[in-house]
């Protein structure tokens, strides 16, 4: 415990890090993912903007990117990262990729959860003579807001795990200080605080979201 006190300083910016990491990471990646799902949705065969080529392009994309493991996904769009970002290391670069990867993740969601919703919601709002994406916007997202809201809750908790990887590209975070200050040192009371902490981000997530859901799904 005394190791601990000494790194306190070290252990609150990892705690930043973590926060700047997952809080962008899910901001940028949640706005990219939902643009997909709705393309996802909407040009589906019989949908809004209907497009098979669209349809197809996106639908393959999604499917190749989704189940790449973090850690390779992140090495393999380097050439990407530095065209983009100008590196490869650092806090930056991992949000970058992990935006990328979020986004993916919840393109699939939104698509799901879009398509759960009643297609008369759908056909009433067109015979009022809304707009296509006016029904997107305005009609479809609120329908299905509850799980919508779930489903980000539960990418929420995939970002805070797949951000303590973070380490092994220099970008900080509660992973490295538990790897870096914990395990390499042999001082398990570090990693147990690191692990600690990184439960009480993720349930704090989780109960907010839940709490969204439920008020949403009571609407």
């Amino acid at each position: 415990m005394h190791e601990f006190l000494d790194n306190l300083a070290v252990y609150r910016e990892a705690i930043r890090q973590t926060l700047f990491i997952v809080s962008i990471s899910v901001v940028a990646g949640g706005a990219l993912g939902l643009v997909l799902g709705l393309v996802l949705y909407a040009t589906r065969a019989g949908n809004l903007f209907a497009n098979r080529a669209a349809f197809l392009i996106v639908n393959v994309l999604v499917n190749v990117v989704r189940p790449i493991p973090f850690v390779i996904f992140l090495t393999a769009i380097q050439p990407l990262m530095l065209h983009t970002i100008g590196t490869t290391i650092g806090t930056n670069a991992v949000t970058f990729a992990l935006s990328l990867s979020a986004a993916f993740a919840i393109s699939r969601i939104v698509e799901q959860n879009l398509l759960t919703v009643e297609p008369g919601v759908v056909e009433a709002a067109r015979a009022a003579g809304a707009r296509p994406i006016s029904i997107l916007l305005t009609v479809l997202i609120p329908e299905a807001l509850g799980p919508l809201i779930l489903g980000y809750t539960f990418i929420f908790v995939a970002v805070v795990d797949m951000s303590a990887q973070a380490g092994l590209f220099g970008g900080g975070g509660l992973g490295d200080f538990a790897i870096t200050y914990g395990s390499q040192r042999y001082n398990w009371p570090i990693v147990y605080i690191s692990v600690a902490t990184i439960v009480v981000l993720v349930q704090a997530g989780q109960f907010l979201g839940s709490w969204l859901a439920r008020r949403a799904l009571r609407r």
